[in-house]
């Protein structure tokens, strides 16, 4: 029986010294966790990409004087594909908004036939060039990922039309619709990506769709004297375009510190 006490007396010292022993060791912190990177998209960029397009119009001749209709509305478009380059800056206000200013050129070689609605003389008809400068607010969907809207002030131009007979085979004739530059809005939206893993520091990847009006003009249908006649025009035109994005003084990732 005095072993028994003895040993449970001496057991309960040992548990006692081992606990005041764990008191005095120094405490240890719980691993520090890192915020994941998020893009600061305050900065400048240039950029330069290709796409495709599709123009249409509703036109129909008139009077060259009085303005007055002489035939019904028809429709006509064309397609083909563009190059555009371009320039901005944006700022961030807010963790998830951006807002921004920018213009953009496109060289473009958008081809249809048209066909006068007046005498049936038929041609080619190119968008050969188109202008915007506009705004556009942006949203932070993810690091890395900026989905925006835009719209702005837009002039496009179309080359004159060279117009030949309907006929098989086709003649060339004196008569040509002028080249002119429409003057409309536009509204489009996109994406933004930061290509992070490419070496080349602050390069992104923007996909954009746009929807530019264009407003009426009266074209003259030369030489004048012989036909008396003019045709209104009314365009639009829709793009999709891919493009590299530099931002060349993008602060790039922020990392919050502890």
């Amino acid at each position: 029986m005095n072993k028994l006490l003895a040993t449970a007396a001496a057991l309960t010292a040992l548990a006692t010294v081992g606990t005041a022993g764990a008191a005095d060791l120094p405490y240890k912190a719980p691993p520090m966790t890192v915020a994941a990177p998020s893009y600061s998209w305050t900065g400048c960029w240039v950029s330069g990409g290709v796409g495709y397009g599709l123009w249409n119009q509703e036109h129909f001749a008139e009077d060259s004087v009085t303005r007055a209709p002489l035939t019904p509305t028809t429709n006509s478009g064309g397609e083909g594909w563009l190059g555009r380059v371009g320039g901005g800056c944006d700022y961030q206000f807010t963790p998830s908004f951006v807002i921004g200013a920018f213009a953009d050129y496109d060289f473009m070689n958008l081809k249809g036939q048209f066909q006068e609605t007046f005498s049936g003389l038929i041609g080619t008809e190119k968008e050969s060039a188109a202008w915007a400068v506009g705004a556009r607010l942006g949203y932070v969907a993810l690091p890395g990922l900026l989905t925006f809207v835009n719209g702005g002030y837009t002039q496009a131009r179309f080359d004159g039309i060279g117009l030949s007979t309907n006929s098989v085979p086709s003649f060339p004739t004196p008569f040509t619709i002028g080249s002119n530059t429409y003057s409309g809005w536009f509204v489009g939206g996109g994406t933004e990506y930061a290509l992070s893993w490419f070496p080349v520091r602050g390069l992104f990847w923007k996909t954009e769709y746009r929807y530019a009006s264009y407003r009426a003009a009266d074209i003259t249908i030369e030489p004048l004297a012989i036909t008396g006649t003019s045709e209104n025009m009314q365009k639009n035109v829709q793009t999709v375009t891919s493009s590299l994005v530099w931002r060349f003084n993008w602060a790039g990732p922020v990392v919050a510190k502890y």
